[in-house]
């Protein structure tokens, strides 16, 4: 049992390659059941760039298995400012997670520019500012230019919340 642990430690891209043709596999079979029409299509159909996609899913897992089944190995991170020896900061993890999952219960019941704000500030809190004055004014700032910016410039409509007839 130990020397499969072992042999699986030592070839752990292995996992990477398996999530490649999972994911790989499941575009094509989407890609598959995407209804066509030729008639609607026209010379290349809303079929060619996911069955690409997915075909070069697959062809990049068979590469990366054999590389790893030959003996290729990924370097260890070597980031500048990286200490490897040190573990995980879960708090930071769990504190940026719980902003995102924050903005995505609220952006349909407060809108854009109030779920941004908590995203926006939630996320500098979480990397460890504590300007408590600061940090909401700008988050605000942020979230109501953002949210001009796609509502307004670029036409992506955003729930705008109660703030809506502002805009």
């Amino acid at each position: 049992m130990t020397a499969t642990k072992a042999w699986l430690r030592e070839r752990s891209e292995l996992g990477i390659c398996a999530l490649l043709v999972v994911l790989g596999v499941l575009v094509l079979t989407d890609a598959v059941r995407i209804p066509t029409d030729f008639a609607q299509r026209g010379p290349v159909g809303p079929k060619a760039v996911p069955i690409l996609v997915g075909s070069l899913l697959l062809v990049v897992a068979v590469m990366l298995a054999r590389d790893v089944l030959r003996g290729g190995r990924g370097e260890a991170e070597g980031g500048e400012d990286v200490d490897l020896s040190e573990p995980a900061d879960w708090r930071t993890v769990l504190l940026l997670c719980g902003a995102f999952l924050a903005n995505a219960a609220l952006i349909g019941v407060v809108g854009f520019p109030i779920s941004g704000a908590i995203l926006f500030w939630g996320a500098a809190y979480a990397l460890g500012s504590r300007a408590y004055v600061r940090d909401p004014l700008i988050a605000a700032g942020l979230s109501i230019l953002t949210f001009a910016v796609f509502n307004n410039l670029l036409g992506v409509p955003l729930p705008g919340g109660p703030l809506m007839e502002v805009f």
